[in-house]
């Protein structure tokens, strides 16, 4: 695998973390989400979370949140790999820049899933951002 095609599976994991993200934490506090679905930062998520006292909000959870925040977990697991896969082979000058088209799958991802409407700014922002990610890159 090249390491353009690792970075823009990395990039599309990326976007697809912030929508199961978005829907996953609907009906819970974001703090305790993010302690959750983040294994690599799960002492200072849950830190904050005690801080708070939202540790009783753990029984009122639902199915449908603990199902997106985990798929949310598992977007962000493949888009960690991929990237250090992408950065292991190639030049970190031309994968961050692929990586950052995590923000046009994520526009493109709001639209259909979650229904967010599309204005000729966002459109016009996101055809820039992934021409100037491709200019970078390329």
């Amino acid at each position: 695998m090249s390491w353009v095609t690792a970075a823009l599976l990395s990039a599309l994991f990326a976007g697809l973390t912030a929508i199961l993200a978005k829907i996953g934490i609907k009906d819970v506090n974001s703090n305790l989400a993010t302690a959750i679905r983040t294994v690599f930062i799960l002492a200072f998520a849950w830190a904050i979370v005690l801080f708070q006292g939202k540790t009783n909000e753990l029984g009122s959870i639902g199915s449908k949140t603990w199902l997106f925040l985990f798929l949310s977990a598992i977007a962000t697991a493949l888009s960690w790999l991929f990237y250090f896969y992408a950065l292991k082979v190639g030049a970190a000058s031309k994968v961050a820049p692929i990586d950052k088209l995590s923000l046009v799958f994520t526009v493109v991802l709001a639209a259909l899933i979650l229904g967010e409407s599309l204005t000729f700014k966002v459109i016009a922002g996101t055809i820039l951002m992934a021409a100037g990610a491709v200019l970078i890159a390329l």
